[in-house]
């Protein structure tokens, strides 16, 4: 029985037509009120994945669920559907259980507060917001253990619950959820912050209405979810066509040495209405790294991919879901039947974006993106600390890595840079006050970004030197199967961990690991992926690359791939690059339109002279239907 909810005000919203000023000005008011959640949040979280990070998304939402302003889009639509319950002004909904919302949410560390705002007895929007929680409890630090078979070795899952019901807050329930967690502090502030957040939001849309008046302001809301699908069904109709294509990529392994995955998604038109298909995605896996993907997300990643590339002034929103229909097969990686793990699913989700990528460019090369986004990279570092001052505390470091950023028909990819345009790095002041590390170089990994006319993004090198014992986790993917280039440009190179002893002895050590123990004086050396080159290498011109020879972006044996002959200092030969030219023309044959770099079965050969690191083995399915199936006997 989907959510009911209890208005005291019957009375419609009446559909009045909005002049485009106030449109304007309501658009601008929404979009200045989801910058101050994020403004509210930042101001107010403790953990640095929020704080410093900024992983949290917000949205506002009109009276259906339908986002109106926002990032991630409405998982509203999968949470009424699921919450066998009553909606009431003064309540506010809070919740983490990935299975109980569709998805909504994609794994247990996401904490998330839905206000609905009513306004004289109408509901007339929501807001939500949510963000990554440090530590949940769980069986490790962090909550997001790597040889996981279920979710419930991830920690707290919470039902859709009411944390506010009819003004009184449920303290009880507070009590008993942060008792949980090994950070009660840093969880606590947290989801005092996401509840300031909506609280912010619902003041701004209830002074909307009370200047413009009720109907005005739902009308408007309309309008933008109407103008946003006008404006999506053109370009659909430009970009898309109705003969089908495919597009496949790989995670690289499970962390229990099983691997690659694969992901293959098709999209094709019929009509007006856009399918993509995920039928050959393989199934789920034993481990964590599952996706548990709502289709209505993944129509907002579409949609946002659609805007950025061929028209960013559109203010995306909810109002072009009809014009999609997501096919996802149950009990694949992207559709895991409970009680599958999926902390790990951010490989997942990031490898969605180099298939829309590589989807999306076919029809259109001069659109296409090379592969990069790939992953989030993720450090964990705990133990008791050392320090005078706050010796025998425990600490927890939870920080995201950044990789590089695929070559772009505009340009070069950016190096180091999120896979989410508004998180941004921890400080090292930061990291070196309140944990007991030094970070002794960060900087970007030069020549990882594939060559091409508009190069890849470097990598990050960030190396941590650790003052106090204790354990450390590495989430990371692209290590194995490395990142694409496009039109003619070469792949990026992989990312690789490297921990240095305090003796002086060192270790290659793999992309998802768990429970590391180190020492003090022993260093880390995290080192992500570059993203894939657009464009032919041999047309970038040869001053450039002597330019980021000179600023440490690109060495002088790297810029071989580009045809180039430089000295230390960045001063080009020009005949000898001329010659190098030509003869790099005369050898290489057609440029691909995507360039994967050596196959599956080659790439397990040479895994272990490239990587350092035995090669994962095929993975071997199960089936779920008929384990759950005995399990209930």
């Amino acid at each position: 029985m989907p959510a009911q909810i209890i208005e005291t005000n019957k009375t419609p919203f009446e559909k009045i037509a909005i002049d485009p000023v106030t449109l304007d000005i309501i658009e601008n008011a929404l979009r200045n009120a989801r910058i101050e959640m994020d403004a509210t949040l930042v101001r107010t979280a403790m953990s640095p994945g929020i704080r410093e990070q900024g992983d949290a998304f917000p949205l506002i939402a009109d009276p259906a669920g339908k986002m109106i302003v926002g990032q991630f889009g409405s998982f509203i639509d999968g949470f009424l559907k699921g919450f066998e319950g009553t909606i009431e002004d003064g309540d506010m909904i809070f919740l983490s259980d990935p299975y109980s919302c569709d998805g909504a949410v994609s794994h247990s560390n996401d904490w998330l507060v839905l206000l609905p705002i009513f306004k004289d007895g109408r509901l007339i929007a929501y807001t939500a917001m949510f963000g990554h929680q440090s530590d949940i409890g769980g069986s490790v630090p962090g909550s997001m253990p790597i040889g996981a078979s279920s979710i419930f070795e991830e920690g707290v899952r919470i039902p859709p619950v009411k944390i506010w019901k009819k003004g009184e807050y449920n303290d009880d329930l507070m009590k008993l959820v942060m008792h949980q967690t090994r950070k009660p502090d840093w969880c606590q502030a947290d989801l005092n912050a996401l509840i300031a957040s909506c609280r912010v939001a619902s003041k701004r849309v209830l002074e909307m209405a009370e200047r413009f008046g009720d109907d005005v302001y739902v009308s408007a809301t309309q309008e933008l979810l109407a103008r946003n699908h006008r404006a999506m069904k053109a370009l659909l109709l430009q970009a898309v066509g109705e003969s089908p294509v495919s597009f496949e990529d790989y995670l690289c392994d499970d962390g229990k040495g099983f691997g690659p995955y694969k992901i293959k998604c098709s999209m094709w038109r019929e009509g007006e209405k856009v399918i993509l298909d995920f039928d050959g995605t393989d199934p789920q896996s034993a481990a964590s790294i599952n996706f548990l993907l709502n289709e209505n997300m993944f129509k907002m990643f579409f949609g946002i991919y659609m805007i950025m590339v061929f028209d960013p002034q559109i203010l995306f929103n909810d109002g072009f879901y009809d014009l999609i229909e997501v096919r996802i097969p149950k009990g694949s990686l992207l559709k895991p039947q409970f009680p599958a793990a999926l902390s790990g699913r951010t490989h997942a989700l990031g490898r969605i974006f180099d298939i829309l990528g590589g989807l999306l460019g076919q029809g259109s090369p001069e659109f296409l993106n090379a592969a990069g986004f790939s992953s989030s990279p993720h450090l964990f570092y705990s133990g008791w600390d050392n320090r005078e001052a706050t010796k025998g505390d425990w600490f927890q470091l939870f920080q995201i890595g950044f990789g590089g950023i695929p070559g772009r028909p505009l340009g070069d990819g950016p190096d180091g840079h999120s896979l989410w345009p508004g998180f941004t790095n921890v400080p090292n002041e930061f990291l070196e006050r309140y944990f007991p590390m030094r970070i002794e170089r960060y900087s970007t990994e030069p020549d990882s970004g594939g060559a091409g006319l508009h190069r890849g993004g470097n990598g990050i090198r960030m190396s941590y030197r650790f003052l106090a014992d204790g354990n450390i986790a590495i989430h990371d993917d692209r290590w194995f199967v490395p990142p694409w280039g496009v039109n003619g440009g070469h792949p990026g190179k992989r990312a690789r961990k490297i921990l240095e002893k305090a003796d002086g002895t060192t270790q290659i050590v793999g992309n998802k690991i768990e429970d590391v123990p180190v020492e003090e004086g022993d260093m880390l050396h995290f080192i992500t992926w570059g993203g894939g080159g657009w464009g032919d290498p041999l047309k970038r011109d040869p001053d450039l690359v002597g330019l980021e020879i000179r600023q440490g972006l690109v060495t002088p044996e790297g810029a071989k791939d580009y045809g180039v002959v430089a000295d230390a200092d960045g001063v080009i030969d020009a005949d000898a690059t001329q010659a190098l030219r030509a003869e790099m023309t005369a050898n290489r044959g057609e440029l691909a339109l995507f360039d994967y770099g050596p196959g599956i079965e080659t790439l397990r050969a040479n895994c272990l002279e490239e990587t350092g690191l035995p090669a994962p083995q095929q993975p071997l399915w199960q089936d779920h239907a008929t384990h759950q199936a005995e399990a209930a006997e």
